[in-house]
């Protein structure tokens, strides 16, 4: 049987806005556990997951499949040129299709619309791998790592420098959530979503916007940014626009003397991170990257057991 919520409806894993918090810290505790070795042994043993990749992918589809097979599962990969998504078919008949055969779907996809119209018609959880919108496995993945090395957000100082895409909307809901404050560094036309600032501060949350680099580094415990051309994105001109907004050391040196570092990943080194700061004592993108495997673990566990 799969789990749902009190109103019957399938366990979604949306965005991390339409959770309450301890939802949020239930999984991360699940993810942490898993990654200790405590978890349950096997818990979605004969239980398939379908994964549909609109968008290329390393980490997002490795840490899901070995991740499912890990918890005793099973995945099926589906690229958009293999479904009939592609040749007209609606995303409300694939996820009522899909429904008979799986267990859950996770789709990683550019429209947020159609994560949406998914989980609006699936019979089965959906898990959002990623849209143009927002990226909530990743922020969890962030969150989780950040607490095994420096314990809670809470009262901490997050500082995101660059494109205001993304992954910042998903950190700007984990603030809401977190209760530590978040500055964004970005130029004026790649600010982050609005509604999730207006979210966030709804619920408390100190959310600081500013175009400068060195005022929202300035003593923060964490450090983050991304790629400046997101795939699909043609604009020449965001690597000028962008420039000024690398995270170099001169720039870490800003942030407090425990400081962490991390990023999404892929990286273009020598653009928005330098080769020091990646491989620097102060970096966890490693770390950052096998925890997407862990807390997916959780939140397929959330979903499904």
């Amino acid at each position: 049987m799969i789990p749902s919520n009190a109103s019957g409806a399938p366990r979604h894993f949306l965005d991390l806005d339409g959770f309450d918090t301890a939802t949020l810290r239930h999984i991360l505790d699940l993810g942490l556990a898993y990654k200790q070795g405590k978890g349950p042994k096997a818990p979605l043993a004969g239980k398939m997951l379908a994964m549909i990749f609109e968008k290329p992918s390393t980490r997002t589809r490795v840490s899901f499949e070995v991740g499912m097979k890990q918890l005793g599962g099973d995945v099926v990969m589906l690229a958009a040129g293999d479904t009939q998504l592609g040749r007209g078919e609606t995303i409300a008949d694939t996820a009522r299709v899909l429904s008979r055969f799986v267990d859950a779907v996770m789709i990683r996809t550019n429209l947020p619309e159609k994560l949406t119209e998914l989980a609006r018609h699936a019979g089965v959880p959906v898990i959002n791998g990623l849209t143009d919108e927002s990226h909530p496995c990743q922020v969890m993945a962030d969150v989780m790592t950040f607490e095994e090395h420096r314990g809670s957000l809470k009262g901490k100082v997050v500082a995101w420098v660059g494109d205001g895409n993304n992954v910042a909307a998903s950190w700007i809901h984990a603030a809401g959530h977190f209760g530590c404050e978040i500055r964004l560094a970005c130029p004026e036309s790649l600010m982050p979503s609005r509604a999730a600032v207006d979210w966030a501060r709804a619920r408390g949350a100190s959310v600081v916007l500013t175009t400068h680099p060195a005022e929202a580094v300035n003593g923060a415990h964490l450090v983050l940014t991304d790629t400046w051309v997101s795939m699909g994105c043609t604009d020449a001109n965001r690597h000028e626009l962008l420039e000024p907004y690398q995270v170099n050391e001169a720039l870490m040196a800003k942030a407090a003397p425990d400081a962490l570092f991390m990023h999404c990943l892929p990286a273009h080194r020598g653009e928005e991170v330098t080769d020091p700061v990646m491989d620097g004592s102060q970096s966890v993108v490693w770390d950052e990257a096998e925890n997407r495997m862990h807390v997916q673990k959780g939140i397929l566990t959330w979903c499904l057991a």
